[in-house]
C-alpha cells in the first residue's frame, strides 16, 4: 500500500459532523487525536445533530476531552430528534446553510453515504450539497445493520491511540452502556480490521470513504 504523509501542517481547519452524540468518537475520534495533537494550532468545528439531556452534556464532555490539545475549536451541540432527521430535513438544511456561512474547512469528516441509519445519511448528503469544494472523508459506524462499507482511505493509529479512544468512549457515554454492542472490544476490533486492511505498522488504523479528490503536483 502506497502512503501519503499527513504532515502536522496540512490540514489547518477541520469540520467534523456527527448526527447523535457518541458518532463522531467512534467514526473518527482517534484521527482527530493524532491531528490535534500533532498540530495544537488545528482549528476544529465539531458539530453534533442530535442530543439532548443527558446525552447533550455526555456529547459536549467528551467532544472537550477530545479536542484537549486543540487551540482553537467550537463546539456545537443541536437537538433534534434521533431517527427523525428526515421529517425534519429543511431544519437539518438551515444548520448547514449557517455553517457554510462561517466556516471553510480544509477537510470535512462526516458520516457514510451507503450507512442505514437514516439520519446519518441525510447528513452525509447535506455535506455533499453544502461543502462541494472541499475535501469530505466519510466515516464509519458499526451497528446491527451489518452496513459496513469497502472503506479507501486509511489512517494509522498507534496502539496507544486506539486504545485510548476505545476505553474514552466507553467511559464517556455511560448511558449506552445497555446496548449489547457498546464495549470496548467492538471499537478495537473495528479499528483492528481495518488497521490489517490498510498493513497498520501498529496493527490499527481508522477508514474513511474518499468519493472524490484532487490532486495538485508542484
Amino acid at each position: 500500500m502506497i502512503a501519503l504523509p499527513l504532515g502536522a501542517d496540512a490540514v489547518g481547519r477541520v469540520l467534523v459532523v456527527g448526527c447523535h452524540s457518541d458518532d463522531i468518537e467512534i467514526g473518527c475520534g482517534g484521527t482527530l487525536l493524532l491531528l490535534t495533537r500533532a498540530n495544537p494550532a488545528l482549528e476544529v468545528t465539531w458539530v453534533v445533530l442530535g442530543a439532548e439531556g443527558d446525552r447533550a452534556a455526555e456529547a459536549r464532555a467528551s467532544a472537550e476531552w477530545f479536542l484537549a490539545a486543540a487551540d482553537a475549536k467550537s463546539i456545537e451541540i443541536h437537538g433534534f430528534r434521533d431517527g427523525f432527521f428526515p421529517y425534519v430535513g429543511g431544519e437539518v438544511k438551515e444548520v448547514f446553510e449557517q455553517l457554510k456561512a462561517r466556516v471553510d474547512p480544509q477537510l470535512v469528516l462526516t458520516h457514510a453515504r451507503n450507512d442505514l441509519h437514516q439520519d446519518h445519511r441525510l447528513v452525509c448528503e447535506l455535506t455533499w450539497n453544502t461543502f462541494r469544494d472541499h475535501v469530505i472523508f466519510e466515516y464509519e459506524i458499526p451497528k446491527y445493520d451489518g452496513d459496513l462499507g469497502t472503506p479507501n482511505v486509511f489512517v494509522s493509529l498507534t496502539a496507544e491511540v486506539a486504545r485510548e479512544k476505545a476505553r474514552r468512549i466507553v467511559e464517556s457515554f455511560s448511558t449506552q452502556s445497555a446496548k449489547h454492542w457498546f464495549d470496548e472490544d467492538t471499537f478495537l476490533a473495528l479499528m483492528r480490521l481495518r488497521g490489517m486492511e490498510s498493513r497498520s505498522p501498529s496493527s490499527y488504523a481508522e477508514a474513511f470513504t474518499c468519493r472524490k479528490l484532487s490532486l495538485r503536483v508542484g
